[in-house]
């Protein structure tokens, strides 16, 4: 597999990049938390939800209302103009076209009304203050917002772990008297009774989840979204990643509402839009369970007001804090300098759209990506994190003391890699770890001082694959949580699997089995397009900072107390590895010839619990479909796989020499990334390590 930017003998990997150097130092200044929920537990929340309210808006435009700027909408150029085409390809009246945008825009438009909106602030409070000990806020990023939204179009970018997301944003900006965000919503959400217009009342406006070539309905979407931003009424509020992260890893970025936010500024019609990235991070996640069965294909509950008052009985349990950090406003004017032409704008009437040109959907991609990036860097870990990490290398489970005793560890090296970590000061381990077990106590427990997994007890007699399902949620579950600190290990991670899957400990050898790997999960993780060599270089620093390697000449070698760091690096890619070559497996030994993309995940999950019940695989990982999704999007995107339509569904062609030899390099991977797993306890049994080995039916002579 050849490397996707192939570096020369000679080129040398120096120090890390300087656009990198900001996530990577440990003294990197990070704005302190207020707790919001600390006011609300000693004051009325009827005086709250009924105060002054009154945000500074943009340039101090005066607040629009929503039939004026339906009316703005409907009368723009830009919508008159795809009119009057559409009305040409139909052969229908444009005036009956003209009544159909204004049925759409009617449908989608926000209705914003401050009585609803201190209906939910005073809802909200009631519900926070049972569900959360803390809702913690940088105020330093408050402020900064505040200063952003009087000077230039804000565009609210949060991540996206849970329903709880937009409303939360919403009650902060409230909160903090500032201009509440019109928010893109889907319109699965218009459908529940009651509250759907509630939303709508609150600030939401609903799309869509997909337009097909619907050119009327994209053509007001956009507009509508554009003189929102054009005219600053109210910052506008999405979710780059499109949808929640199920995983809670971050999703790949969706770029259609970023391409249109961004648009008014090539055209010139703004001076600059400022992104701020928000990252939202949950101690304990209220969906968590629901995830898990969803990934293990369990069908996602429709959203209804039925649903929402079942759901009730989450009020009596305790979901830990929440820390929602506000990043640094990051300016589209800046970003955008050196790298689009925007005088190629110039040539052509502003009112007709136009399909982005191919450095501005490069640049939009680019910015994307960063935006993401800068989300992951600013997410708060707990030490739940860490600790579901290590409990998932051991899913026999671990002596409380050697999980104490790691989390410290783990605690150490997570700081040396500038993580965001949110450790009790001044309190022992032991009490740090005892306090996450309890509120995590659905996930884990203690049991003969030995803590393991907890999987839930079947109300009756359960068949193989049932019990199968029950452990898989368990793993799932736990496995949410310790996706929340890839970001931090993924790269040095890589590194360490490549190191010991190269032929040799050449640095070039190196980076060929870095990119390859690179290549292999850039749908299952957030790397940057065009990045890999900057990645390589970020492995290659953290890794001799901490001691794990040292790179003389052109070699990249492992030292002596590099072992223990390595050995956990390559157990946290393991399952990554092992879903992979499952995915593998299944395409070139049992998939069949017309194999649909409807019937490719049920197949490779049937697969994968056969292979459980079997005994010849130990990781329940495999069987969540978001890692099935990008195994098969990393193999279509190495043309390993293609797809054909064919009548009214979707076939997946299999080249299988090409998807072999991708199994083949992953295997080596995997097979060395096992020999190296042991204890991080520096007194490991090389004995036990080998009979792990033979456990797995590894040959004796490969062992030698």
């Amino acid at each position: 597999q050849k490397p996707a930017h192939p570096i020369t003998l000679q080129e040398e990997v120096g120090p890390v990049s300087t656009r990198h150097r900001h996530s990577l130092d440990p003294m990197l200044k990070r704005d302190g938390f207020e707790d919001i929920l600390e006011e609300r537990r000693n004051s009325s929340d009827l005086k709250y939800a009924l105060r002054c309210y009154a945000p500074v808006l943009y340039k101090g435009v005066t607040p629009c209302k929503a039939n004026m700027l339906k009316n703005i909408v409907l009368q723009s150029d830009q919508l008159h103009y795809v009119i009057n085409q559409v009305s040409q390809e139909s052969g229908e009246a444009p005036d009956i076209i003209q009544e159909e945008a204004s049925v759409i825009l009617e449908e989608m438009a926000h209705r914003l009304q401050i009585s609803t909106v201190r209906f939910f602030a005073f809802a909200l409070s009631k519900a926070f203050k049972t569900l959360f000990q803390h809702v913690c806020v940088n105020e330093e990023g408050i402020q900064r917002l505040q200063q952003a939204i009087q000077e230039h179009p804000v565009v609210l970018l949060p991540s996206h772990r849970s329903y709880m997301d937009f409303l939360l944003m919403s009650y902060i900006l409230y909160t903090y008297d500032l201009a509440l965000p019109v928010i893109a919503a889907g319109m699965d959400f218009m459908g529940m009774k009651f509250v759907g217009e509630m939303l709508r009342m609150s600030g939401a406006f609903f799309i869509r989840r997909s337009f097909g070539g619907d050119k009327l309905y994209w053509a007001v979407f956009s507009e509508y979204v554009k003189t929102m931003l054009r005219n600053g009424f109210a910052p506008i509020e999405f979710f780059l990643e499109g949808t929640r992260s199920r995983t809670c890893k971050s999703l790949t970025p969706k770029l259609g509402l970023l391409n249109i936010v961004i648009e008014p500024f090539f055209k010139g019609e703004v001076f600059d839009v400022n992104l701020v990235p928000v990252s939202i991070s949950y101690e304990r996640i209220l969906e968590e369970s629901l995830y898990a069965r969803e990934l293990l294909g369990v069908p996602k509950p429709k959203e209804s007001t039925s649903g929402l008052l079942k759901a009730r009985r989450i009020l009596s349990e305790d979901y830990g804090s929440i820390h929602v950090y506000f990043g640094q406003p990051v300016s589209v004017r800046s970003l955008a300098q050196g790298k689009v032409n925007r005088s190629k704008y110039n040539l052509f009437p502003r009112h007709i759209p136009r399909k982005p040109m191919e450095e501005t959907q490069s640049f939009v991609n680019d910015t994307a990506y960063r935006i993401v990036r800068l989300q992951e860097d600013n997410m708060v870990l707990k030490p739940w994190v860490l600790m579901a990490s290590l409990l998932l290398q051991n899913l026999e489970g671990l002596e409380l003391s050697v999980l104490t005793e790691q989390t410290l560890w783990l605690r150490g090296l997570a700081l040396s890699y500038a993580a965001f970590l949110d450790w009790p000061d001044h309190a022992p381990t032991a009490k740090v770890v005892s306090s996450s077990l309890a509120l995590h106590r659905g996930l884990a427990c203690v049991s003969g001082g030995r803590v393991s997994l907890v999987v839930g007890e079947p109300l009756g007699p359960v068949t193989p694959e049932e019990a199968v399902f029950n452990r898989a949620v368990s793993v799932l579950s736990c496995a949410s949580y310790r996706n929340q600190v890839l970001h931090v290990f993924l790269r040095p991670a890589m590194l360490a699997v490549a190191m010991h899957t190269a032929a040799s400990s050449k640095k070039n050898e190196v980076y060929n089995c870095f990119s390859f790997l690179w290549d292999v999960f850039s749908n299952d993780f957030i790397l940057c397009p065009g990045d890999t060599v900057q990645d390589f270089e970020e492995a290659c620093y953290l890794l001799v900072k901490t001691g794990a390697v040292q790179m003389p000449q052109q070699d990249i070698e492992m030292t002596d107390r590099g072992q223990p760091i390595l050995s956990f690096f390559n157990g946290l890619l393991e399952p990554f590895l092992q879903g992979y070559q499952v995915v593998c497996r299944y395409l070139c030994e049992e998939a069949s010839e017309g194999l649909t993309e409807k019937q490719y995940i049920p197949a490779v999950r049937s697969f994968a619990v056969k292979l459980i019940l079997a005994g010849n695989l130990r990781c329940y990982e495999v069987l969540s479909s978001d890692m099935q999704k990008n195994a098969l999007a990393a193999l279509l995107r190495m043309d390993a796989v293609r797809k054909v339509k064919v009548a009214d569904h979707v076939t997946l062609i299999v080249n299988k020499m090409a998807v072999n030899s991708i199994d083949d390099i992953l295997g080596k991977c995997r097979m060395i990334s096992h020999i190296n797993q042991t204890q991080i306890s520096p007194s490991f049994s090389l004995i036990a390590v080998a009979e792990d080995l033979y456990r797995d039916g590894l040959t004796q002579s490969y062992i030698r």
